[in-house]
C-alpha cells in the first residue's frame, strides 16, 4: 500500500491555515469531486474519499494536534494486533489516548456493542481503533456501515397527487459535501394524499467501507384546490342551482376532476341534499381499477335584482301557497 499523501497537501493549504481556511478549501473541492457531478469516474470518486478523510481530520482540532505531531501515524496501527492462532479478545493502553483492541475468537458484533455500542457493523481483516476523542477507524477493509436514512418534504399539487406525475427535484447536498447541489427525478404515484412518503432506495447517506447507501424518504404535502375537499379516496363539492330548478327538477352541469357531467335534479329538491356520483373521486394507489366517489351538495341560489314582472309572479306565487295551506 503506498505512503499517504499529506493532508495539508490534498487540501492544499498551508500547516497554519485557520478552520475556514480548511471549510474553504475542503467545499471547493467535495463540489469538484462529488459524486453526483463525476458519475462512473473513479478517480474522482478517489480524490473525494481522500479530500474528505484529510478534512475529518484537520476540522477537528484534537485529531489535528495529534496529526501535527505523529502524522499519519496518529491514526494508523502499524504493530501486528491480530493474531490467527490467539484465543481472546485483549486491550492495551499504548499512551496518548490510543487503545487497541484484539480479537480472538467472541462475536465481533457482541463485542463491539459492549464497547463502543455499535451494531449490525461488518468486519474484515484489520483491527478496529479508537483514537481516544470520540474518533474511530479500521485499517484497509475493516469497516462496513450502511448509510442513514435521509427525509424531506416535497409539495404537489392537488391534480399531480390525483393523477400522478413526474417531478424533478434539487436536493442540495449541505456543508459537508461543500454545498453540492443535484437534480433527481421523481415519480409521484396516482392517488398519494398528505403524510404518506414516497421512498427512493439508494439516494440517502452514501454508505462506508463498501456499506449500502441509506434511502430518501419524501414526505408529500398536497396543496388545496379551490372547491374541492378529498377526504381519503372521496371528494366533496358543492353545486349551485337556480331556485326554479330546485322547485321544477332539470338537470344541472357539476365540475369533476374528470371533466364536466350532467346531473339530474329532482323537482322539491332541498338546500343541502347530496348527489353521489361514483368513480369520481380519487384512484387507490393499491388498485389502479378502483376509484372513489364524489359528493355534491346542492345549494340554491336565491334570485336577486327582480325585475317587476319576477317581483309580480313571485307574490302570486307566495299568495297561491298561502290560499292552498289555509284551504289545507
Amino acid at each position: 500500500m503506498g505512503t499517504k499523501r499529506d493532508y495539508y497537501e490534498i487540501l492544499g493549504i498551508d500547516q497554519s491555515a485557520d478552520s475556514d481556511t480548511i471549510k474553504k478549501a475542503y467545499r471547493k473541492l467535495v463540489k469538484k469531486y462529488h459524486p453526483d457531478s463525476n458519475a462512473g469516474d473513479a478517480k474522482a470518486e478517489e480524490r473525494f474519499k481522500e479530500v474528505t478523510e484529510a478534512y475529518n481530520i484537520l476540522s477537528d482540532p484534537e485529531k489535528r494536534k495529534l496529526y501535527d505531531r505523529f502524522g499519519h501515524a496518529a491514526f494508523q496501527d502499524t504493530q501486528a494486533g491480530y493474531r490467527e492462532n490467539a484465543g481472546s479478545w485483549n486491550n492495551s493502553d499504548s499512551g496518548g489516548g490510543y487503545r487497541e483492541y484484539h480479537f480472538e475468537g467472541d462475536d465481533m458484533d457482541d463485542i463491539l456493542k459492549n464497547i463502543f455500542g455499535f451494531q449490525g457493523s461488518h468486519f474484515g481483516e484489520d483491527r478496529f481503533y479508537s483514537d481516544g476523542f470520540g474518533g474511530s477507524g479500521f485499517g484497509r477493509r475493516g469497516f462496513r456501515q450502511d448509510g442513514a436514512d435521509l427525509q424531506a418534504d416535497i409539495d404537489v399539487s392537488f391534480d399531480e397527487a390525483a393523477f400522478g406525475c413526474e417531478k424533478v427535484i434539487r436536493l442540495n447536498h449541505g456543508d459537508e459535501a461543500g454545498g453540492a447541489v443535484s437534480s433527481l427525478k421523481v415519480k409521484i404515484p396516482a392517488g398519494i394524499d398528505s403524510g404518506q412518503s414516497i421512498r427512493l432506495r439508494g439516494k440517502g447517506m452514501p454508505g462506508s467501507g463498501g456499506g449500502k447507501p441509506g434511502d430518501l424518504l419524501l414526505k408529500v404535502k398536497v396543496a388545496d384546490k379551490a372547491g374541492y375537499e378529498r377526504r381519503g379516496m372521496d371528494i366533496y363539492t358543492t353545486a349551485f342551482i337556480p331556485f326554479t330548478t330546485a322547485v321544477f327538477g332539470g338537470e344541472a352541469i357539476v365540475q369533476t376532476l374528470y371533466g364536466n357531467v350532467v346531473c339530474k335534479i329532482a323537482e322539491g329538491t332541498q338546500s343541502g341534499t347530496k348527489i353521489r356520483l361514483r368513480g369520481k373521486g380519487i384512484v387507490s394507489m393499491k388498485n389502479p381499477n378502483l376509484r372513489g366517489d364524489q359528493y355534491v351538495t346542492v345549494q340554491i341560489q336565491v334570485p336577486r335584482d327582480l325585475n317587476e314582472t319576477a317581483r309580480r309572479k313571485l307574490r302570486e306565487y307566495e299568495r297561491a301557497c298561502g290560499k292552498k295551506d289555509s284551504a289545507a
